[in-house]
């Protein structure tokens, strides 16, 4: 089973940075789509971003497109995913997924899919 470890969550203000980071298990990245999705106080999950496995592909939802980046280092198993200017509705418990998606796949529509891992979450909350 894909094991993941979601971190670097904490409290930023508004248009501050942060850094969060999802450490999988050995030999995931090979073959495993990893993303992030969020859940704020009252709201439903949403999509964040994800990266491919094969080529790197990155998507994001418009809602951070311009502000976050997600990237990967393969040979530590680690997605990191860089959150610029930070805004109040940001502020969510962020989540890491993986799963075995392909590049085709995941461009058909990556944000409604059911991704099949989830770390623990981490919590960032960005003050006004």
């Amino acid at each position: 089973e894909v094991q993941l470890q979601a971190s670097g969550g904490g409290l930023v203000k508004t248009g501050g940075s942060l850094r969060l980071s999802c450490a999988a298990s050995e030999f995931t990245s090979e073959d495993h789509a990893i993303g992030w999705f969020r859940q704020a106080p009252g709201k439903e999950r949403e999509a964040v971003s994800c990266i491919s496995a094969k080529t790197g592909t990155t998507y994001y939802k418009d809602a951070v497109q311009g502000r976050f980046t997600i990237s990967r280092d393969k040979a530590k198993n680690t997605v990191y995913l860089e959150m610029n200017n930070l805004k109040p509705e940001d502020t969510a418990v962020y989540y890491c997924v993986a799963d075995r998606w392909g590049d085709s796949y995941l461009r058909l529509g990556w944000a409604l899919f059911e991704w099949r891992f989830w770390g623990q979450g981490t919590l960032v909350t960005v003050s006004s």
